[in-house]
């Protein structure tokens, strides 16, 4: 299994989890926050650019990375979640054919995504890594719904293959291209497409789809299926996934590269990520690793401890929690700043002991 990954804007020790910088920004953070909390790598929405008007912007200034002034690697996803998380969702949020998407929702412009126009976006950011339009499901859809995602998956990654070769040419450092293994809960469907996009061949493969069923249950039994179906000297790309515990899973599986806003969303909604232990690679696949705290709790007036002793972040280093709590309480941005920086570095850590 290989143990880094050479980009444009650097290598990337493997495992490796990318926060979702999703409209070209880790909320309440700024690049060397995120420097400082040892993040590898950010994860941008092609979509919500597109929503923004930023394509031609970015493009004429230079990349997502000079906007964003990060000169670490980006990974720009295609879309293809919108299309589980809007359309499947909600039919009159949009439309879907053969030929690409076409987001309408209210308020917003009318937005058409095609494979080939979804690679040109990407590239235009100067993404690191770019990820392959694909028809995104959720388990529980029907045989049906699924074996068309995995036909229109299957066709769309080979447009964004002939595309994607056609731009980047003359590029003298050229980017990466991820393709996603789409199929639900079926392992028939999730061999299908694993074989035809290896056959078809990219740079990463990515787990698609939802990775818990609609009672909220980790899909574990699918995913490590479909992990076993993926070469061992590619990355293996389990998207989405962001709870601690199974990222600790899908690691044994084979997976490397990881992202969710799970870090980052629930520090802003007060709950902090502590380990009970100082983690190392020899107990990091043990129990009890680690616990979480609700920082906005009364218990937390006036504890002058830091966050977690096993800690080195910003936070932990200079401030208490009583202090967090406070400035949760009296609704202050450095809440979100500082209980941010917090979960991203216990995220990083998790990652190195994982190495």
């Amino acid at each position: 299994m290989i143990k880094f990954l050479k980009t444009k804007h650097g290598n990337v020790s493997l495992p490796s989890f990318f926060p979702d910088g999703t409209k070209g920004v880790v909320k309440g953070l700024d690049a060397i926050d995120l420097k400082n909390a040892k993040v590898e790598g950010l994860v941008i929405n092609t979509y919500h650019l597109l929503v923004a008007g930023l394509e031609e912007k970015v493009e004429e200034i230079g990349g997502i990375h000079r906007l964003m002034g990060w000169q670490k690697p980006v990974i720009t996803d295609s879309g293809g979640f919108q299309v589980m998380s809007l359309i499947h969702k909600d039919k009159h949020l949009g439309k879907m054919t053969d030929e690409g998407v076409t987001f309408q929702l209210p308020g917003t412009p009318r937005i058409k995504l095609t494979p080939e126009k979804s690679i040109q976006m990407q590239i235009k950011l100067d993404s690191d890594i770019l990820i392959c339009l694909d028809d995104c499901t959720k388990p529980d859809q029907s045989i049906g719904e699924q074996e068309k995602s995995v036909e229109r998956t299957i066709a769309w990654a080979r447009r964004c293959k002939q595309e994607f070769d056609k731009l980047v040419t003359l590029s003298k450092k050229r980017p990466l291209l991820f393709a996603v293994i789409q199929g639900g809960n079926n392992r028939e469907l999730r061999k299908k497409c694993a074989k035809n996009l290896v056959e078809i061949g990219f740079d990463g493969y990515c787990f698609g789809g939802f990775p818990v069923d609609a009672s909220g249950k980790f899909l574990k039994s699918i995913m490590k299926y479909t992990a076993s179906l993926l070469p061992e000297d590619k990355v293996k790309y389990a998207m989405g996934i962001g709870n601690p515990g199974n990222i600790v899973d899908c690691s044994k599986m084979g997976y490397n590269l990881f992202d969710c806003v799970i870090p980052t969303r629930e520090a802003r909604h007060q709950k902090l990520y502590v380990f009970n232990k100082k983690v190392t690679k020899s107990n990091v696949f043990g129990a009890n690793l680690y616990s979480t705290i609700n920082i906005g709790a009364t218990v937390y007036n006036k504890t002058m401890d830091p966050v977690s002793r096993y800690c080195d972040c910003h936070t932990c280093k200079n401030f208490s929690k009583a202090y967090l709590h406070h400035l949760f309480k009296i609704k202050d941005n450095a809440a979100f700043r500082l209980a941010t920086i917090h979960n991203l570095r216990f995220y990083s850590m998790l990652m190195e002991a994982l190495k």
